[in-house]
């Protein structure tokens, strides 16, 4: 337990780094690079990506504090929540497809995310957890470089999907406090027909492996409320569909046995997932259970409340 870390941003703020940072990520838009699927479309121009469907400006479809997420980051007062809108993968699945797939929420520029931050700050806030940010690497850090200067002192969230690029996780380098990745599928074979992409294991492995090299295990304070680190969410599916097994030994042995893991059992058939069996039916009580006996197995010990 700790409480005297300092959010990693503020120090580049203060040394110009995190405006430079802020400046070479807009350049990445120009020929975008930063998720993982690499479309290298020109986003600073009326074409958008080609995935994400998001130009230059962000799209939010929510702010505001949030009890629901893991325990670390709810604590008291809520997680400051910006819920963007798009996303870099195609989820069958996807519990919130009007946002991810239909788009709702509107465009918002640097000045005005800044001022979201500030404001989430202002009302309690433990954090500002970014929501599905893969794809607007570049807006949010334009935007953390305002609010420091205008008073931000908050860890950063970076909550995603897990298909994150290595040229965007080294432009966050120093700048995100606590990584919250999704794994969702231990085989790119069996993602494929899910998530829209090929390669989703071997790209979010690396992520998270280089998630772990920024920030190592989740660090918290005598309350319990994270300031730093890791947490892992993985969604447990029906059959063992996207290789639980797999995903906790890796976690295991690849990662730390230390890692605060969020072993989800909230999975319900959404948006298509009737048509892909055995999506079509929520995972058994004795599936989810087999599941947590075998992170204890692993020692994976930090488990959060289901």
């Amino acid at each position: 337990m700790s409480t005297n870390l300092t959010p990693a941003y503020l120090r580049l703020h203060e040394s110009g780094e995190l405006a430079r940072r802020a400046d070479a990520a807009l350049a990445h838009l120009k020929r975008c690079d930063l998720c993982a699927n690499g479309c290298h479309v020109n986003r600073l121009l009326s074409t958008k990506g080609a995935v994400c469907r998001t130009g230059e400006r962000a799209v939010v479809y929510s702010c505001g504090p949030h009890h629901g997420e893991e325990r670390p980051l709810v604590g008291r007062s809520g997680s400051g929540t910006i819920f963007f809108s798009w996303c870099n993968l195609r989820c069958v699945f996807c519990q919130n497809w009007e946002i991810s797939r239909k788009g709702q929420g509107r465009e918002v520029d640097a000045e005005e995310l800044a001022g979201m931050m500030l404001e989430l700050q202002e009302m309690g806030c433990h954090n500002i957890n970014f929501v599905t940010p893969s794809h607007v690497v570049a807006q949010i850090l334009a935007a953390v470089s305002l609010a420091a200067g205008q008073g931000l002192r908050l860890p950063l969230v970076f909550n995603s999907g897990g298909y994150d690029s290595p040229e965007a996780l080294a432009l966050l380098d120093g700048v995100v406090d606590i990584y919250m990745p999704d794994m969702k599928f231990a085989d790119s074979l069996i993602a494929r027909k899910y998530l829209g992409v090929g390669d989703y294991a071997e790209v979010n492995r690396a992520a998270v492996r280089e998630m772990h090299r920024q920030v190592g295990d989740l660090v918290q304070d005598e309350a319990g409320v994270a300031l730093r680190g890791l947490l892992i969410r993985h969604l447990v599916l029906p059959e063992n569909l996207a290789g639980t097994d797999r995903i906790l030994a890796f976690i295991a042995r690849e990662i730390s046995p230390d890692t605060y893991l969020n072993l989800m059992d909230q999975y319900r058939p959404c948006y298509r997932a009737d048509e892909f069996p055995p999506l079509n039916r929520r995972p058994t009580r004795a599936e989810y259970r087999a599941a947590r006996d075998l992170a204890k197995e692993y020692g994976l010990h930090r488990l959060d409340r289901p």
